[in-house]
């Protein structure tokens, strides 16, 4: 095991034969300082067994404080003692990214302590969540989980995911309005869905057609889109094909304060209707009777 048939002096030994590898400074060190007191057999192979003083005795950061394990492996490397480095993304569930990789140890566990440290986001930000005025988060009722709209690549500007992170998608023009024309006086909870909160002084100011005289619905989407307010639309489901001649809203329904009042005589002349309801029992001229019998606009 140590010694030759060649030579019985300077025996050697085959120290990787043992399991336990030596490698950087181990490999040069004395068999003396490991195995003291010329016990061999049943040596720890623990980094503590050798290294409890140097634990015991750091304070850079202090390691009994912090409840740091009795591993050295998991910092110190047996290339060089000094210059312990700690991959903080494999040793915890914490990954550091973007700006947090640059930061100091002390940064984050200003304690002192490191074992068991909160992972929120606010635990580290509670102060400038606080102190937020544009918008002010307390205030808007915002959640202190930073990452929502804030990264670890830049604290400013923050971003919001309005589409994913709210029932509410954003599109076409709502796209790029800011967040104070829609939550007025800084409220973002629980701001209203629908669109008349926001565009009813464009609903009470219409007058082409009026949209409170004709009592218009107050869902906005029936006619409008967020791509362009103006040039509305209705799609009149009632009169599908054969009403598509008719060039304005007034042409059926001459009460612009009133659309339940439509009069289909403009267009019908009597003398047209007549000759093709000759024989037709119960026919009568008149716009209610013309809907009683073509609810859909069809012959």
């Amino acid at each position: 095991m140590c010694h030759g048939t060649t030579q019985w002096p300077g025996a050697s030994f085959n120290h990787n034969s043992t399991g336990y590898i030596l490698a950087g400074a181990h490999s040069d060190a004395g068999c003396d300082l490991c195995h003291a007191n010329n016990v061999f057999a049943g040596t720890p192979t623990q980094c503590a067994s050798c290294h409890l003083a140097e634990y015991n005795g750091s304070v850079n950061p202090d390691h009994i404080a912090a409840g740091f394990p009795q591993d050295c492996s998991i910092c110190h490397s047996t290339a060089q003692w000094p210059g312990a480095v700690f991959n903080h993304t494999s040793g915890t569930q914490f990954p550091l990214t973007g700006t947090h990789t640059s930061l100091g140890c002390s940064s984050c566990h200003s304690s002192g302590v490191y074992n068991g440290l909160e992972q929120t986001c606010v635990s580290c930000h509670l102060e400038r969540y606080n102190s937020a005025a544009d918008p002010n988060h307390i205030a808007a009722g915002f959640p202190q989980d930073c990452a929502v709209c804030h990264t670890t690549t830049g604290w400013t500007p923050a971003g919001f995911n309005h589409s994913s992170q709210t029932s509410f998608e954003l599109t076409g023009a709502h796209t790029t309005v800011s967040c104070a024309n829609c939550h007025i006086g800084g409220q973002y909870a629980g701001t209203p869905a629908d669109c008349y909160p926001c565009h009813q002084s464009f609903y009470d100011q219409t007058t082409n057609p009026n949209h409170s005289a004709a009592q218009f619905p107050t869902t906005c989407d029936i006619c409008h889109t967020t791509t362009q307010w103006t040039g509305a639309t209705f799609n009149h489901t009632w009169f599908p094909e054969n009403h598509r001649s008719a060039n304005t809203c007034d042409d059926c329904h001459p009460n612009a304060s009133n659309y339940a009042i439509f009069n289909c005589l403009g267009c019908h002349s009597q003398r047209q209707t007549a000759s093709s309801h000759a024989g037709r029992p119960n026919y009568v001229y008149n716009s209610a009777n013309c809907y009683a019998c073509h609810p859909t606009g069809t012959k």
